[in-house]
């Protein structure tokens, strides 16, 4: 079976939000009223609201790093994540963690950056040579 996800989350500001979502990140928006907005993220979609955005800390321990939780993720062929990062890094994102490689020569071997949108909600982008070692253990 093959579906796709819907996540809703807090945003603080939806016009903060269409210019991230929408203008950096590319992703296409759908329905919207004065208190949320619908994007394509990626195939997916997600609902962005006005509200309080979640409590997150520097708690999920990843390797040598901890990384913020909860956050929002996505995993691209590493094409793709190459282009995104350096659309990020010419836009002069702030990264939580920058763009590099992970678990190098290991299964699992993936490329990741995490960010914020403008109201700090963490997203995590991921990036392998082939998407088919996803889950390889």
């Amino acid at each position: 079976m093959h579906s796709l996800f819907h996540l809703a989350y807090h945003v603080t500001d939806l016009d903060a939000a269409r210019a991230f979502y929408g203008g950096l990140l590319g992703c296409a928006e759908g329905r919207s009223t004065a208190t949320w907005v619908d994007f394509d993220f990626f195939g997916h979609q997600i609902s962005l609201h006005l509200g309080e955005p979640f409590k997150t800390t520097l708690t999920g321990r990843v390797g040598d790093h901890l990384v913020p939780m909860p956050h929002l993720g996505l995993v691209l062929a590493l094409p793709d994540w190459q282009a995104l990062a350096q659309r990020l890094q010419a836009a002069g994102v702030g990264f939580v963690m920058a763009p590099q490689l992970r678990f190098a020569g290991q299964s699992g071997e993936q490329w990741t950056m995490f960010f914020l949108d403008p109201s700090g909600n963490p997203l995590e982008i991921k990036g392998f040579a082939s998407l088919a070692s996803v889950y390889a253990a």
